[in-house]
């Protein structure tokens, strides 16, 4: 059951990243340049409070977190972001291979 939700929210994922794939090809073709959507500009708007509550948490916890990893991640394009996270989930909550030979009991 948890395996199955975990796929589904990877399923999810990789349908949102495959969707700010095709907006931003579009808003390339329609700019004549490259137009790449990060990740810290999407969650500024749809919350900047929240986002600002999560710098002010991680720079509280390890301030290296924050410019090391956290930054790194939020300047990334959306869709890759959310893409390796779809396939991260669905590779590691993928159904376990059927032993051959081998009796189950």
């Amino acid at each position: 059951m948890i395996r199955g939700f975990f796929r589904l929210i990877g399923l999810l994922l990789l349908t949102g990243a495959f969707i700010f794939l095709v907006y931003d090809g579009a808003r390339s073709i329609a700019d004549q340049t490259l137009r790449l959507t990060r990740l810290g500009e999407l969650w500024n708007d749809i919350n900047q409070a929240s986002q600002v509550a999560f710098q002010k948490s991680v720079e509280g916890f390890a301030p290296w977190l924050w410019t090391s990893v956290a930054k790194v991640v939020l300047d990334q394009p959306t869709w890759a972001v959310l893409g390796v996270a779809g396939l991260v989930l669905m590779l590691a909550f993928r159904p376990s291979k059927p032993l051959i030979g081998y009796a189950r009991d």
